[in-house]
This record gives C-alpha cells, structure tokens and sequence, in this order.
C-alpha cells in the first residue's frame, strides 16, 4: 500500500491557513538520497473523491489541438470585476531527511563520544537508555549519571530523554539538530539503544518497530537493528527499514582466539574492539503546504462576453479541465473557440489547457473568453497523471452572466433581493417534503407494525431485526435528503461599498436566527455528549445495565467517540460548526484543516474524519471538558474503561492525558487503516501495518492496547486461501501486533463494523472456530463477539476459554510456532497447550511431555500437557 494524504479544499472565509507540519504513519518506502546540500522534497498526494455527470467519465484521451485566439481578452481590473473567489488548498510535501549516528574516539582511550542527529525541521528528542551485560531480551535501563547531558528528562526507571539542539557547526538556516552524549569506558554496558521522537507531531522514528542499537562491547550478539562499523566496506544510506548489520567480527574473532590460548581467567572485556564510525540513515516526514486558486470575472466592454482569469500558485506545470454549462443541472459542454493557447480538447464534453507561467514566475494562470449564453463555468485541475483537485469530491462551479449580475446588486433593489432569496429557499423546502413525507409515512407504518402485539406475537425476532433496519435505512435517507437541500453559501456577495455597508447594518439590526438540528446524534456521529438516551433506552436503565454485569463480575468498557462530534448550529455562512447542550464549544474547537467544517483551531494530528467535525484536540478547553465527561461516565454510569473509535483521527499523545485523567481498568484503541497488498493480493510482510499500531500505542505511552487488525486481516487470507505459512513472520514470530507486543494486543475476528448487521470485512464463512482457536490459545487480550456467543459456536468457544483459563494464557505467554505451511498451522503456547489449524496434520512432538486432547473440530484441535 503506498503513502498517501489527501488535498482539500474549502471556501476561504477568513485569511490564509499558516503552514504548518503534520505526520501521519506510512508505509516505508525505500528512497535515494542525495547528498544533505542538494536535498530537495518530492510531493506525494492522493487523488481526491470527485463526481462527474454520468456522461463525463475518464476514458483513453482523444484529443484534438485547436489555434489560439486571445486578442479579445484584456487585463482585469479589480473595479471591473463582478465575480471572485478563492479556494484554499492544503495539499502535501514528504521531505526527505536523514538521521546521522557517529562514534568518534574522546581524549584517551576509554573515553567515546556519540552523535546523533537528524537534520529535518521539528522538535526532535532523544528517547534512549543503555543494555547492560546480564540483561535478558530488549529490556533498558538508565545510563549513569557521567553520561547523561544536561537538559535530560528521565522516564521513570528504564530511559532518558534528551533534545536535540540546533548544531553549533549548522550554517544559517539549515536544520540540522544533534545531541551528544559521552561515553566513559563502563564494563557493564553492552549497547546504547535509541529512538527519535518529534514532538511536533508525536511521531516514533525506529527500525522494523525496534530500538537502534549501537554496541559498545565487540562480542555482542549481530543483530538487525545493531549501528556501526563494517570493515572493507564503505557506508551506504537506505530505507530505515534496510539498515545494515555492521558489526565488526574477523578483529573480535582474533582477539579472542589470543585470549583463549592464554586461558584467562579474567571476566569479559568489551571496549578494546570499538571502532568510530559514522552511518546515514534516511527519514521521512510530511510537511502541509498552502496553496490556493484564484477565478475572477468581468465584463469585455467591446464584445459583452465573460472574461474570466484563474490563477494558482501551485507550482509546475498544472493542467485546466474544463467546460461550461447552460442551466442548473451543469451538463458539461464544449464552447464555442476561440480557446487559450495549449487547449486540445477531451472527447466533445471538455477542453484541456495548460496553465501559462505567470510573469512573477510563480505559479500558474489562465485567461478565457465566454459567451453570454452559458450561465456557468465548470473546472478541475490535474496536477499529474494520478493527482486531480476538486471542490470538495465535485467539480468547481463558478457562476457567469445571470449569476454574476445577481452578485453585484445595487443598493436600493437589497432588501427586494433577500425576499426573494427567503422565496426561494422556501420552495426548496417545500420540494423536498413531497420526498420526506412519504418516508415519514413509510417508518410510521413499520413502527406501528413492529410495535402492535400481534406482530410481536407472530413474527419472528429476525424479521423484527429486518424491520428495524428498513426504518434505519429510510431514516437515513430522509436525512440525506433534508441535509442536500439545507441551503449553503458556496459564493461570497460583491458589492460596491456603500451597498455592503448598508448589507451590513441590514444584518446587524435583523440577524436571521440560527438553525437548529435535533439534539441526540446517532451512534458514531455522537452530538450532546452528556444526553445518553437512546432508542436502546435512558440513561437510568443504561446505568442498571451496568450494575447488573457489575453484579455477575463483568467489567463494562463505554465506547467513546473523541474524534469527532455533530453541531447543534449553523454558523453565519450555514455551515454545521456550532455546538449546544452542556459542552457549548463554538468553531475554535474544530480543527482548521477539516475541509467542509470551517474550523478555527490548529491543524489536526491525525486522519479526518468527513462526516462530522474533526475536534482540536490542542486545545485547552477541549481536553479540560473531555476529562471532566470521561470522569463523569465512570462515577456517573458506572463504566471501567474505554473503548477508543477513531483513534487514527487524533494524536495518541492526547488519549494518555485522558487516560491518565480516568484512571481506567482497561483501554483500547481502534486504530483501523489497509493492510499491504499488490496487484489485489495480500502481501506476506505486513511489518508497515502493524508498525502504524504501534507507533500509536506508543503515542499513548502504553497506556492503551489497540485491536491487533494486522492479525484478522491475515487471518483472512491465511484461512480463506488455504495459506496458513502467512501466519508465521520472516523471524518465525506470529505476524500481528502480538507478534511484537502482545500485551498491548487486542485480538479478535470480528466486531460491530466488520460483521453484524453491517458486514464491512466479515471473517471468512465457516472458518470462524479456526480463528478463535488462533486467538483463544494464543497471547494478547482476545475479543469474542456477542454474535458469536449466542450461536451454534457457543459450546466450542466456552471450551476454547475454559482452556485458556485453567492453563493460564495471558497476554504475555510465549509462542512457538512449529509449522506455518500451505495447509497447517501449529504451535506450542507457554509449554502448556498445543494448537493446530487448517487441514493439514499435525500432532505435538512426543518425549517428556504427554499431551491429551482438549478440543476438537472442523480443522481445528486442541492439546493439553498432562
């Protein structure tokens, strides 16, 4: 799967968005990296959601050149102009960086200094500790007191925190930041272990999910993450994910052979073997640019025809699709020519132009002459073969003579002019109800029928559940319905001054009253926060709900969406940004980079969300009000911890301060994004997925799990295409994220969105047991599905967990994985308990453990030690 990040755009409304820096985690990439003098950036940006009319599809290009004629245009002069408007794009760069480690040798031989650097802009820190000699695994430990630099932050017991500064020999205006640290000549310390964090933007820099490792004794054990010198060969840089082992052996191997032959006694000595050196290692991070597209129009004194001029400082060469229209509809067509120089035209719905240089060689700009009969201009902008830019997933609309001269309306037909745009908003409604008032009839009939007695009496809970979810569709399609007639404005009014002054006090005196939406929200789009009622019940009988679990030893998790929230009001230009009920937050609490909310806040720290306003989470306000909620869930309803939607929305770094805030039992994070594939199939190495996971738990600190999606989606392939040696890693550790860090792990096969009534990525019909004796058997915290446990499954899942339990699986169990072949899976978990799925054989090796069966079905069994 290929980095990708979105352009949006939004009508501009108040002055330039600032750029600023945002990160989102991808997928690694391997890139070329030229020396640091000549490093330049390169752009990477999805191509955005767009509509066409359906007879304006993309097909092989069929081109036609036409001569230019632009001897009517003139030079537009702002007192001439009856139209303009400027669109704001947000589109964005991946710059290319490097990380620097060097080893250089101090004033006598015991003495070394370590260097690491990194020379892109942001907030770098050093998060780093030290390895000792008897340490057993990854485990840190905090360096001694002489190694430490000033500035440093401990974190608890296990590692340092140190920032990078500016470096003393960085020439102006290079970003170049390092920190040092010296290393005295320590015999207990085997290895310094790093990562690089950019507080900016809450981003972990490491490699293949694991801690750099520079080793400071020559006999430590060669592993892929270690940094160093590597002898007869010069220093390559690479993808972070292809950093090269570079300990030095044959000197080491010598030595030791000496030592041997004099059969010392002595305990193990490992400096005398360090070498400086000095390694480049390439990092990537995405910085948002501020672009924008300018159209003006006038009038030609001589012909009356539409002069219109589009100016953008996207830079390179940049391409104008477009056509005009004759109604409402926005048919595309041709006009009549003449055309702008570089115009050929796209079948017969459209012309290409290419976008002239502009005088001040920035950026890009057009101008085109059009008839009066057209009463629209239609546009989209192509940067590159995959890369298109729109108005929010439509085409751009720019409205020509009719609608311009409705723009510019003199002072004394004003008043005149709002009673007719009050008409015709009116009739609008009017329209739309003939739609919405045979659902309405519609869901009243369903839910007589659903409620009388003899329904509930004679039809089956099945076809009561069908009911329920056509009221839900014709629900939901009578709100699309009302939501695409709300009335927006998509162009500003121009007027000549005395008219807007008068506009103006017009508003002051008679400011139309806002308008309100309902006030509960739906599920996942939630609105007043503190109203818990629902169509499931009141807040009274959720609150028993949870007593009774209480009551039978359950802990009870409240699913809380933080991401995102509904307004309960308009804002001056009809966009849904005001917020009512107890948390009256107004437009600085969504962020600024939401394409269709208008928000006034910072830019977002994570993936947005389009169907609701984004939350800035930066924000003070914001984070004191949703600690207060989280606390009052708890002490309120009665809930032991969350679950967290959305969590790719927003920086993990916020959830542990309100996790740190609610003290929950337990946390989880649904941090749900595409697995890796090529050419439409599942790619064997998933390490980039499960990384994005966790990257984000350690956002948090830890302080949340996050479902394991890596391990459902390859359980999909595995089981579905008989492919079961995709569950073992390239280190033979299972593939997910309990493969890394399984107690942070929550696995599981199926949930709400997945399966259900709604069915996104359902687990593979039939194979369902097989993935619950994956996850029931081994580490991590596993989710069973409540569809799940109320079916023919039942009996085989309480078997599967009465297993777990009485051998005592928990989350940080030990697996070893014994077959991962086409057709069988097998593995031993804590010595306890054996498992195999697929079709293929396996039976637990024999010897000093005897193992008897436990569980057995459908390509499936299950083995105890005795």
């Amino acid at each position: 799967m290929s980095m990708s990040t979105t352009l949006t755009l939004e009508p501009l409304f108040r002055r330039p968005i600032p750029i600023s820096i945002a990160h989102r985690s991808s997928n690694p990439k391997t890139f070329f990296f030229p020396p640091p003098s000549s490093l330049s950036s390169s752009t990477i940006i999805k191509t955005p959601s767009w509509s066409w009319s359906p007879s304006h599809k993309l097909h092989a290009p069929k081109f036609q050149a036409f001569a230019a004629n632009t001897d009517t245009l003139e030079p537009l002069q702002s007192s001439d102009v009856l139209f303009s408007k400027i669109s704001p794009i947000n589109r964005t760069e991946l710059l290319e960086g490097k990380i620097f480690v060097r080893l250089d040798q101090g004033r006598d031989l015991r003495n070394w200094e370590l260097t690491v650097g990194c020379n892109l802009p942001g907030k770098w820190v050093l998060h780093w500790g030290v390895s000792h000699l008897d340490d057993v695994g990854s485990e840190w430990d905090q360096p001694p007191r002489d190694m430490i630099p000033p500035g440093s932050v401990p974190i608890k017991d296990y590692a340092i925190e140190t920032p990078l500064k500016k470096s003393s020999s960085a020439a102006e205006g290079d970003n170049f930041h390092e920190v040092k640290i010296d290393l005295t000549y320590n015999s207990e310390i085997s290895a310094i272990n790093f990562v690089l964090k950019d507080e900016e933007t809450g981003a972990w820099f490491q490699h293949k999910g694991r801690d750099f490792k520079v080793p400071l004794v020559s006999y430590l054990k060669e592993d892929a993450n270690v940094i160093g010198p590597k002898k007869g060969f010069s220093f390559w840089p690479g993808a972070l994910g292809q950093i090269s082992n570079i300990l030095l052996k044959s000197e080491a191997m010598h030595d030791n052979d000496q030592d041997n032959s004099k059969q010392s006694s002595e305990p193990k000595q490992g400096n005398s073997q360090l070498e400086g050196f000095y390694v480049e290692m390439p990092i990537t991070k995405e910085v948002t640019v501020s672009n924008s597209i300018s159209v003006s129009i006038k009038k030609c004194t001589e012909t009356s025809k539409n002069l219109l001029y589009l100016e953008t400082d996207i830079p390179g060469a940049v391409l104008l699709h477009w056509g005009v229209c004759k109604d409402d509809l926005r048919r595309w067509e041709v006009p009549p020519a003449p055309y702008p120089a570089e115009t050929v035209a796209f079948k017969d719905r459209a012309l290409r132009t290419k976008l002239q240089s502009r005088d001040s060689g920035k950026g890009n700009s057009v101008e085109i002459s059009l008839g009066e009969e057209f009463s629209g201009f239609l546009f989209v902008v192509k940067l590159d073969e995959n890369t298109w830019v729109n108005d929010k997933g439509n085409d751009f609309y720019i409205p020509l003579s009719s609608s311009s001269s409705s723009l510019t309306v003199k002072r004394e037909d004003q008043s005149e002019g709002v009673q007719r745009e009050v008409t015709k908003v009116e009739s609008q409604e009017e329209s739309s109800s003939t739609f919405t008032d045979g659902i309405i009839n519609e869901i009243r009939h369903l839910v007589t029928d659903i409620s009388s007695e003899k329904t509930r009496k004679t039809k089956s809970k099945e076809a009561q559940e069908s009911i329920l979810q056509e009221i839900e569709r014709l629900a939901a399609e009578a709100y699309s319905i009302f939501r695409t007639n709300i009335p927006t404005f998509s162009e500003e009014t121009v007027v000549e001054p005395e008219a807007a002054a008068a506009v103006e006090s017009e508003t002051l005196v008679s400011p139309e009253p806002p308008k309100i939406s309902s006030g509960t929200g739906t599920g996942y789009m939630p609105k007043d926060l503190y109203n818990l009622n629902s169509r499931y019940g009141n807040i009274d009988e959720l609150k028993d709900v949870v007593k009774s679990f209480h009551g039978a030893g359950i802990k009870v998790l409240g699913d809380v969406v933080l991401n995102h929230r509904c307004a309960h009001f308009k804002n001056q230009n009809g966009i849904w940004n005001i917020f009512g009920g107890r948390l009256n937050w107004d437009d600085r609490a969504i962020v600024a980079d939401d394409p269709h909310f208008q928000g006034r806040g910072n830019k977002s720290s994570g993936d947005n969300f389009h169907a609701a306003p984004n939350i800035d989470h930066s924000q003070d306000f914001v984070r004191k009000d949703i600690k207060e909620w989280l606390l009052w869930l708890r002490e309120e309803i009665g809930y032991d911890g969350w679950r967290l939607d959305f969590v790719r929305g927003f920086w993990g770094g916020y959830v542990k301060d309100y996790l740190d805030a609610s003290e929950p039992y337990f946390a989880v994070g649904e941090y749900w994004d595409s697995l890796s594939y090529t050419y439409g199939e599942m790619d064997h190495n998933q390490d980039a997925h499960r990384q994005r996971i966790i990257d984000w738990i350690n956002a948090t600190n830890g302080t949340a799990g996050a479902f394991d999606v890596t391990t459902k989606g390859i359980l999909h392939s595995a089981l579905d295409k008989c492919e079961y040696w995709r569950l073992s890693d390239q280190k033979g550790k299972p593939p997910g994220v309990l493969g890394w860090w399984p107690s942070r792990a929550v696995t599981f096969i199926e949930n709400h969105d997945t399966g259900s009534t709604q069915g996104h990525w359902r687990f593979p019909s039939g194979k369902e047991m097989q993935g619950y004796a994956y996850i029931l058997t081994h580490p991590g915290t596993p989710s069973v599905f409540y569809d799940h446990i109320f079916s023919h499954y039942k009996s085989e899942i309480s078997t599967l967990m009465s297993v777990r339990q009485r051998n005592k699986i928990h989350c940080r169990s030990t697996v070893k994985i014994l077959k991962a072949e086409r057709d069988v899976y097998a593995a031993i978990i804590d010595d306890k308990v054996a498992m195999k799925i697929g079709p293929g054989h396996f039976e637990p090796p024999s010897g000093s453990q005897k193992w008897s069966s436990a569980l057995e079905g459908r390509d499936y069994k299950i083995w105890e030690a005795s």
